[in-house]
């Protein structure tokens, strides 16, 4: 990965939205925005702040939370620690 996010910032990885429900097949259009993804980089924290999150945790985060960004290819999420309400333990 070639990019280190900053301070309290985090890089996540979005789940792919669902392709089907129930049999039904949604459109691009209709589908839901997804809300857990998985962590590919984390920034040191601040002085003020400890970085509890590393790569690698799964995390629930607020529907309209973080800065999409798009890099080689691929969709990321941009966002502060403070804005991530959940680590996924499995």
């Amino acid at each position: 990965m070639n990019i280190k996010p900053l301070g309290d910032r985090v890089l996540v990885l979005p789940a792919p939205a669902e392709e089907k429900i129930g049999g039904i097949i949604i459109p691009d259009t209709a589908k839901e925005k997804p809300l857990h993804g998985k962590i590919v980089a984390a920034g040191q924290g601040t002085k003020d702040e400890e970085m509890i999150l590393k790569a690698g945790d799964e995390v629930l985060y607020g529907k309209y939370s973080g800065t999409e960004l798009e890099f080689e290819g691929e969709k990321y999420l941009m966002m502060r620690q403070s804005d991530v309400l959940a680590i996924i333990e499995k």
